[in-house]
Formats: C-alpha cells, structure tokens, sequence
C-alpha cells in the first residue's frame, strides 16, 4: 500500500513541485517511472535544508518545492531559525488533520488519557510545536497552554489547577524542578524539542525532582511534529506515522543506507507520502539515532528509535565524533555533586577540534572533581576534555531550546 502512494506522491511531484521535476531530472530521473518504487527509493538524491531556504528565496512565498498555491494552504508555520534563515512551512487542511492525529497517537502512547489536565509550554505560533498541541484535545485531555517565556504562569497552573501532565524541552523541565520546593501534582512529563529527554542520567535526574515519570517524544519540522514517542516500556520512542512517512536510516557521513535492524545506528531520513503543500523527498533530519525494529514489550511492532544527538550538532575531536547530549549524559552521572548543566566551549571555528575540548559544568568547586569528570569522558567517550567547574545556576537557562555549544571563545 504505501509503495502505491508514494508512486502516486512521486508523480504528484512531477507535476506539481518545479524543484523536485528539476532535482530528479539532473539526476537522471526524467519521468516518474524513472523513480520506481520504494524499494529504490535509495538511488534519489537527497533533499537538504538550505535547498529549501534556497528554494524559498528565489521563488517567494513559499518556493519552488511547494506542490500547492498559497490560496490552498490552511496554515504556515516557520522553523526557528537556529541553523539559518528561518523557513516557512505550509499545511494545507489535510495536512494539519494529518499532524494531529500523528500527535494524537504520540501522546497517546505516552499513557495521557481523556479527561486529564495537561501543561503545555510550546509555542502554539509560529513553530511548529504549537501543531502538536491539537493532538491533547483530539485525546480528550483538559489543555492548558501557558507558551514560552510565563514560568511564573506554569508555577501558578501547577499550584492552582492540579495537572496530571507536563509537556515542554527537557532543560525547560530541568529550570522549572530548580523552581519548585514541593511534590506537585504532576504525574508524567513529557519532554521534546531537544536531545535529552532520552538520556538516563538526566531523565532520572528530573524524575528524582518531580517525582513523575518521564516521556520522550520527537519531531521535525519540516516534516511533522510530535513523530515519534515513548511507551511505557520506555525501549526507544514509537513511530506514529506509518504509511504517512516513510522513513530511512543513512551512513551521516556517507549517505549510504543502513539496514533497519536493532542497534543499528545512523541519521534519519524521511520521505513524505501523502503530504499536499510542501512535500519533502529524502529529507535529511540531522538525527542521529539507535533503531529497534523487534516487537516492544507493550506488543507494538512499529519502528523504535533512540535520539543520540544531531550531526549537526556533532563536533569531531581527533577523529572521534562528539555529541553534546552525549557529554551531558556522562556528566550527569557525578550528580548531586553536579546540577547537569553543561556547555561546551570550542576553541576554534568549525566541527574539527584539537584536544582538550573545554567544557563548563555546574557543579562543586573541587579539582578532584573535575578530574574524575574528565577520566570518566575520557573513558567512555575517548576525547580528552578540559573541565572547567563553574559555580550551579551560572550557565545561561532556557524556556525554550538551550544551547550545549557556545563558539563565543572560537577563533
């Protein structure tokens, strides 16, 4: 079935998206039969980010890669512009009934039921994770929408109105649990928006603060929020988009495919099959992952991933790949002696570095202390770091996306 949809999907591209009949025919691919099936979906080529901004660009409002006219689209989001230009992205009505029920599914997975009082602290506008939030109301749940920037807001819902449930990033629920100086009544958090959220020295960190426990979903904005999402068995994040998105895994440094298999690790791809306004086609997400595809313990056999860290966020150490999330995992293992806050300072421009990696990290101000922190990153992680201890709550906190890498010291 979804071969027939994306053979349809390709066809629609064809004649729809001059980006994507241009694309495919420099490569070789001049009709849609010249695509085939999924089953050779590995010979196209990819489909980057600064394309699109390119796209967006030269060819105003929404770019050349958009298969639908503006008067068509229900509603548009933009990305938050970190890595760039932010980019418009465009859902005609389909689209954003699609996004919903795909949330609706993640949540659902993450045990949130009909009648239960959710916080959610999003942005409903203009990112994309204010789509996500339809999938609470679509389950039943009581939705309480405070946004970004009101913790004096959040603090008050928690005390005033009970929730069972609290959905932000997860450094966000790490600066709220500094906040609070008694057991709420908050029962599950779930966290997304960022890499941590699966990392167990700081999901157990969190749960010892809230006395709740803690669900990691993922999305991308590009191609859909709220995509992936943990169930109770806590063995990886769900997908909740199968025959909607077809999803791939690849060598980062390569491209080439990696086998779908338990344990394999690579960056994920993904193609849209059913998408209307601005289709994507071999996406390349920046995710790097762990996969299981063996059945879960809750008795679902969809796909499993574990977020790692971004590829774009990866930093290159004598050869060795760096990911902060990664660092942040290791560091957290020194807790209560350290908060779990982390940054790390390159000393030069670039992913490449030269040891030592100067990393800053809240906690006591003990030279033993740093010196184990660092033989442990040594050991399990085989750069060699420069820690530099700095006293708890002096790195910078977010409400939103915290950052793990500051270049401010790069030359």
């Amino acid at each position: 079935m979804s071969d027939e949809v994306y053979r349809r999907q390709v066809a629609r591209l064809f004649e729809k998206s001059g980006f994507y009949r241009e694309k495919l025919s420099r490569a070789g691919f001049v009709s849609p039969a010249d695509v085939g099936g999924l089953a050779d979906i590995a010979r196209l080529p990819f489909t980057e980010k600064d394309e699109l901004r390119q796209s967006q660009a030269a060819h105003p409002p929404l770019g050349a890669h958009a298969a639908v006219d503006i008067a068509e689209v229900a509603r548009i989001y933009s990305t938050s512009g970190t890595s760039g230009t932010p980019l418009y992205i465009p859902l005609t009505k389909a689209d954003v009934e699609e996004w919903r029920e795909i949330g609706r599914k993640t949540y659902g997975r993450n045990g949130i039921k009909a009648g239960e009082r959710v916080v959610t602290t999003f942005g409903a506008g203009p990112f994309v994770a204010g789509a996500s939030l339809a999938a609470f109301e679509a389950i039943g749940c009581t939705h309480i929408p405070t946004g970004v920037g009101n913790t004096d807001k959040v603090l008050a819902a928690l005390e005033q109105l009970k929730p069972q449930a609290l959905a932000c990033t997860p450094s966000y629920a790490l600066y709220l649990s500094e906040k609070i100086s008694s057991k709420t009544s908050i029962e599950r958090i779930i966290v997304g928006g960022e890499p941590g959220g699966g990392e167990e020295s700081f999901r157990r960190k969190l749960e010892r603060a809230w006395q709740a426990k803690v669900y990691e979903i993922m999305g991308i904005g590009d191609v859909a929020a709220s995509l992936w999402g943990e169930c109770p068995a806590q063995a990886g994040m769900h997908f909740s988009a199968d025959g909607v998105i077809h999803v791939e895994l690849i060598v980062p440094e390569t491209g080439q495919p990696v086998a779908m298999k338990d344990g394999a690790k690579g960056e994920l791809v993904y193609t849209h099959l059913r998408r209307e306004a601005a289709p994507m086609l071999r996406f390349r997400s920046r995710d790097h992952v762990q996969v299981w595809v063996s059945e879960c313990s809750c008795k679902r056999k969809t796909l499993r991933v574990k977020c790692i860290g971004r590829t774009d966020d990866m930093l290159i150490v004598r050869g060795v790949n760096v990911f902060p999330a990664a660092v942040r995992d290791v560091v957290s293992r020194f807790q209560p002696r350290v908060t779990g806050a982390i940054l790390i300072r390159p000393k030069s421009r670039g992913v490449k570095q030269e040891p030592p990696l100067p990393v800053c990290i809240e906690g006591e101000d003990d030279p033993a202390l740093a010196e184990k922190i660092g033989a442990e990153l040594r050991n399990a992680l085989t750069f060699t770091p420069e820690v530099r201890l700095v006293p708890p709550q002096s790195l910078p906190r977010s409400d939103y996306k915290s950052k793990l890498v500051d270049f401010s010291e790069a030359k």
